[in-house]
């Protein structure tokens, strides 16, 4: 019986991409076995038919087929040609491990924990292909210095710096980016901490991971802030604890509404996430008060505080706190890149040495290779050029939303005393932010549907959240136009319920 044969049509390959034409080649094989495409034994168009359908050299048709034949994905015919390997490592895979072969195990009954219980604030990852991106926490990287940040890691691989850091850090951290955060980063906040009080994280997300494991379990009582970010909450239920919510104002958390019995508060002070509204002195002084009188602790998330361009931010919790109760967390993801994920957390040398030991169980330590290219970016100076740039820019892009804004009639419910990158919009009282953001994806805009953050919301939610800080400057005004005339469509469009009232 004759194999039967692949057509050339069945391969695509783009080149103005960075990958290399083999690449392409092998990936598309690849992936054709993994998805049942291409099945064991199937005949390979030949290497002269697929060059001349590619428009590509011959050899480097060959060169893929040869390495996917060392692979164990090809084999090569005893004349000419290639065919698919009957023994292949994928089609072993999806028939030894099919969910739905006889006996397959039933993993959805053995999972013990769920974790997946946040409400996932919707980002695509294809955000910098909307005309309109009002996505929060992305990076204009029109605004960061990308040969420095190469030069960086480059130093990183020195001879010296690679013999350090190649090894196996065991529960240590970078010690050259510890003094930094110790010198430079902690006393911009008032803040004065040894090494043996700083641990290094993978983003700030990571530092709260291990506090809540630290310090909470069954029988323990936390709070946080209503709205806040949906993985607090969730960290904060899969503990076991007990779990309240305040809800915050134009201030932020009212101290004296928090519960009685309380164990650990998990505040945002200088910049309240989502609502970026700022607490007062007076509030933190009494919710420090507080802390003494009924010991708690105080857990105080202080990102963004470097794109101060209206005015100076207000000192950090933890600056003010004379009785060691507060637990501070920073992250330079937010200033340098997302994708970056270096954050810390500073703490009493004793909870941090068991915040280490924790972090080895988990992932040992963040990569030796990052931590020392992040420390050669702020020890050079590149950082602090880096926040200055941002600054002058995001209090242009500032300025233009909040006009505009005010222009269209968006109502904005809470911004950043000291700048921030966001605004977080009240709409109208039966506005679906839900729905809006969804109905702006077709006029090209981006924005982040306020329900995520409410915990225990079961209405419909009018709030969401718009950032400039990964859009320019000159496409805010049309930007914010689609915003006003979307949610004006959806109001002359809503539905009435059964009992005649008008439903978003």
């Amino acid at each position: 019986m004759s194999m039967p044969r692949i057509s050339e049509d069945s391969f695509q390959i783009d080149k103005t991409r960075p990958t290399s034409l083999q690449a392409q080649i092998r990936e598309a094989v690849v992936s054709a076995i993994l998805s049942g495409r291409l099945e064991p034994l199937a005949r390979l168009p030949s290497t002269r038919r697929l060059a001349e359908h590619l428009g590509i050299s011959r050899i480097t048709v060959s060169l893929a087929y040869q390495e996917l034949a060392a692979q164990g994905y090809l084999d090569p015919l005893p004349r000419s040609g290639y065919r698919i390997c009957e023994t292949a490592p994928i089609a072993r895979l999806r028939a030894t491990q099919g969910a739905d072969a006889p006996g397959a195990l039933d993993w959805s009954a053995r999972i013990v924990k769920r974790f997946d219980i946040a409400r996932s604030i919707r980002k695509p990852l294809d955000w910098r292909s909307y005309p309109f991106p009002f996505t929060y926490g992305q990076s204009d990287m029109s605004l960061f210095d990308l040969a420095a940040w190469r030069d960086c890691t480059r130093r990183s691989l020195s001879r010296s710096d690679f013999e350090f850091m190649a090894g196996d850090f065991a529960a240590a951290d970078d010690m050259q980016l510890v003094q930094y955060i110790s010198s430079r980063t902690l006393p911009r906040r008032g803040i004065k901490a040894a090494a043996d009080e700083i641990l290094v994280t993978v983003g700030a997300q990571n530092a709260i991971w291990i506090v809540v494991q630290l310090l909470l379990g069954a029988g323990r009582h936390a709070v946080c802030e209503e709205p806040s970010h949906p993985d607090i909450y969730a960290s904060l239920k899969l503990s076991g604890a007990s779990v309240s919510t305040v809800p915050v104002d134009q201030n932020g958390l009212p101290p004296d509404d928090l519960p009685p019995d309380v164990d650990v508060v998990f505040v945002t002070p200088s910049h309240q996430a989502p609502t970026a509204v700022r607490m007062p002195m007076a509030r933190r002084r009494r919710l420090l008060e507080l802390a003494q009188e009924r010991d708690f602790i105080v857990v105080e998330d202080d990102y963004e505080f470097e794109m101060s361009f209206l005015e100076a931010p207000s000192p950090a919790l933890r600056s003010i706190d004379r009785h060691n109760r507060v637990l501070y967390i920073g992250s330079f993801s937010k200033s340098l890149f997302p994708g970056l994920r270096l954050g810390y957390l500073v703490g009493p040398p004793e909870l941090i040495r068991e915040a280490r030991a924790l972090r080895a169980l988990m992932l040992r330590h963040p990569p030796g290779h990052l931590q020392r290219a992040v420390s050669n970016f702020l020890a050079l100076g590149h950082y602090d050029s880096l926040i200055r740039r941002m600054r002058g820019e995001y209090a242009k892009r500032h300025d233009t939303m909040a006009e505009a804004l005010e222009k269209c009639g968006l109502t904005i419910a809470g911004r950043s005393s000291f700048g921030g990158t966001s605004f977080w919009i009240e709409g109208r009282e039966d506005l679906d932010a839900d729905a809006l953001a969804d109905a702006l994806r077709a006029d090209g805009v981006l924005i982040e549907s306020g329900s995520p953050f409410f915990a225990h919301r079961t209405e419909t939610c009018r709030y969401f959240r718009m950032a400039y800080s990964s859009i320019d400057a000159s496409r805010i005004p049309e930007g914010v136009e689609r915003v006003a005339a979307r949610s004006r469509w959806l109001q002359e469009h809503r539905a009435p319920t059964k009992a005649g009232r008008e439903k978003p």
